[in-house]
């Protein structure tokens, strides 16, 4: 199992998520407030993750500590409203 910490940050803030695992790289597509998202792991000369989370619109590579950054955001989103 890949991507843990940021599977850890949705659970923590109660947002469903799509897991699968390819060729050792982890993928996680999921809904927030309507808008879906993604977080696609890479090993290129490194590890890193593809993803919209800073910016909807936009894809961007994330390298280094991705996984720490990219949980760190979206724990940083604001709470769902329970209905």
């Amino acid at each position: 199992m890949r991507l843990e910490l940021v599977q850890k940050a949705l659970k923590e803030k109660g947002i469903p998520y799509n897991y699968t695992e390819e060729d050792g790289c982890g993928s996680i597509d999921f809904l927030f407030r309507g808008i879906p998202y993604h977080v696609w792991e890479f090993e290129d000369d490194g590890w890193g993750a593809e993803t919209n989370i800073e910016n909807s619109g936009r894809s961007e590579d994330i390298v280094g500590d991705y996984e720490r950054k990219i949980a760190g955001m979206i724990l940083g989103w604001p709470e769902m409203v329970q209905g």
